[in-house]
């Protein structure tokens, strides 16, 4: 059993436990507990098998020690299995709906007979949900919007949970099979959508019937689905599906781009090749009127042959891509190579894993030329935020080491609560001390949409703030986004000089990728940063380098490409003079 799962039950257990009204610190030991074991470096099934003391770890203590090696070892839990028989089936599910929580979820049982979320949806028709304490109209109105987008997201898997997957599935087939040549993700994985159906991979090998033995031979996989000469489909124990193709490398270009494009995408470049006589499908190009046959072992000869510039996978979306490369006028992507800086870090003064020291080094050993330590304000209780009087001691502390380091610069900066009336956790004094203030809203998310858009611009008229983080507050397949009208916002950054964050953890990835687009043809200006807690979170910037993309972004749009004493300049203007410094990023550069 993996931690991610161990971490859920632990989690769960925490919530039954709350709803049965055991003491708080019980519960907190177990939430403790989940939030340690999701950000472990490390699995926790080979800290077991190499006798480790599991009681070393922050928050682990005897009891819950001894309940992980019993997961690691029989893939249950006897003390959760037990638990869970106490309550009826469906109420882990309710449980888990925002808004609601172990003690309303308590109460909707005991006193409405709710056990699922069918009889909690007439419930909120009946009007008998808002009759409870603390409940209301209102509330029981958000209950229902959440139920309706977590019924819509049921059958898509969120990339934070598919790409490691993919990632551990191509690793064990490569260990296994020496005769692969080229294994990758097709499909949105590959586009980097935000969620997925299932996972296509693509390979080439000497031994097809080796490589798709293999798979379906997986101690992970419970059911096969198809297993013939050239294709396997199989259900992992997650419940995703996996469909791998192995194919000649001769096929290899025409079937990444035949399973890369979305459907709209398939379909223009199905008509664009038409149009030249031309027909393509999964193993090439075919002349129409002499039924010819063309094989591409790369994806560049085939858009090459059909008159095309290379249209990058994330690119591939159906919307006027084609019509772009075409003219030749698709833009030259950002990269993960081009960004310079990371101007969002947290560290284990508020809720961050790892040292002020730990993150300072990991920013050097990542070729960073600057970063910004951003941890949580004061309004920020529940992620220990820093009073004015710990982030001065926390600033004194990162001049110490930069006077002691050779590397990158560092910023001294915040990541600020946005309250509910739209001011600011920190007062104007201690926000002129920094170099970075990113503003972000954690807290009454279910404001309407005026409200709620007012809140965060009058945060951006802010001389100090820099930065807004993850914009619409989203966590993918969990929460829905903040009813903000962006448009207003992202014309209110452009006017103020306001960036807008492009942030990178995969359970975000905020803002998206059509958000992006549109702020980009307003000249925001515009900051991808990792949002990182661990060391290992700062390597997620490929998902905001990814969302970029999708968004038409050049290196030019992205304010953290500045080297360093460019940046350092930038950040020396008043705020309005920045839209000016950037103002070629109002012309957007391509369709």
């Amino acid at each position: 059993m993996k931690n991610a799962k161990i971490a859920e039950i632990f989690e769960t257990i925490a919530g039954l436990l709350e709803m049965k009204g055991e003491k708080i610190f019980t519960v907190r030991a177990y939430q403790r507990a989940a939030r340690t074991i999701e950000r472990l470096p490390v699995e926790l099934d080979q800290l077991v098998a190499a006798n480790a003391d599991l009681r070393e770890i922050p928050g682990i203590g005897k009891a819950i020690s001894e309940k992980i090696v019993e997961m690691v070892g029989t893939s249950q839990l006897r003390y959760y299995d037990s638990l869970r028989a106490e309550f009826p089936e469906g109420i882990l599910e309710l449980m888990h709906v925002p808004g609601l929580g172990p003690k309303l979820t308590m109460r909707a049982w005991k006193e409405l007979g709710v056990t699922n979320l069918d009889q909690l949806e007439s419930s909120i028709h009946e009007g008998t949900l808002e009759s409870l304490p603390r409940m209301g109209k209102k509330a029981a109105e958000n209950i229902l919007r959440h139920i309706r987008f977590a019924r819509s997201e049921a059958s898509r898997i969120p990339i934070a949970r598919a790409m490691p997957v993919t990632e551990t599935l191509i690793a064990d087939l490569r260990a296994k099979c020496a005769s692969i040549k080229t294994l990758l993700a097709g499909g949105s994985l590959r586009r980097f959508e935000e969620t997925v159906g299932d996972i296509d991979l693509i390979c080439t090998s000497t031994e097809p019937n080796e490589v798709l033995n293999a798979l379906v031979d997986m101690p992970a996989v419970v059911e096969v689905l198809g297993h013939g000469d050239t294709k396997a489909s199989v259900i992992l124990e997650d419940g995703i599906q996996v469909d791998l193709r192995v194919v000649d490398e001769s096929h290899l270009g025409a079937l990444l781009v035949y399973f890369t494009g979305n459907k709209q995408h398939n379909i223009q470049l199905r008509d664009h090749a038409n149009k030249l006589g031309l027909s393509i499908n999964e193993y090439g190009i075919t002349e129409i009127e002499t039924g010819e046959v063309e094989e591409y072992g790369d994806e560049e000869s085939l858009y090459r042959r059909l008159g095309l510039q290379f249209i990058p996978v994330e690119l591939r979306q159906g919307v006027w891509e084609i019509d772009a490369a075409r003219e030749a006028s698709l833009p030259d992507l950002v990269t993960e190579k081009d960004l310079r800086g990371d101007l969002h870090l947290h560290t284990d003064w508020s809720d961050g894993r790892d040292p002020l020291e730990l993150m300072v080094a990991a920013a050097r050993d990542r070729g960073l030329e600057y970063f910004a330590i951003t941890d949580h304000s004061v309004g920020r209780g529940i992620a220990n935020g820093l009073s004015p009087e710990r982030i001065r001691s926390q600033n004194a502390e990162l001049r110490r080491i930069a006077d002691t380091m050779d590397g990158p610069r560092v910023l001294l900066g915040t990541e600020m609560d946005i309250r509910a009336d739209g001011s600011l956790d920190f007062p104007d004094e201690v926000l002129a001390d920094l170099d970075w203030v990113v503003a972000s809203v954690h807290s009454a998310m279910d404001q309407d949409s005026v409200t709620i858009t007012e809140r965060i611009i009058k945060a951006m008229r802010n001389p100090h703030v820099s930065a807004i983080g993850h914009p619409s507050t989203r966590r993918i397949g969990e929460r829905q986004p903040i009813d903000a009208d962006f448009e207003a916002l992202f014309r209110a950054a452009a006017d103020t000089g306001t960036a807008m964050e492009i942030n990178s953890n995969p359970e975000r990835m905020d803002l998206k990728d059509t958000h992006v687009y549109r702020a980009r043809e307003l000249g925001v200006p515009l900051v991808i940063d990792t949002d990182a807690h661990t060391v290992e979170a700062m390597e997620n910037v490929r998902y905001g380098v990814a969302i970029a993309r999708r968004g038409w972004c050049a290196p030019r749009h992205i304010i953290n490409t500045m080297p360093s004493a460019e940046f350092m300049a930038y950040l020396g203007l008043p705020k309005q003079d920045r839209v000016w410094a950037l103002s070629e990023n109002a012309q957007p550069g391509s369709h």
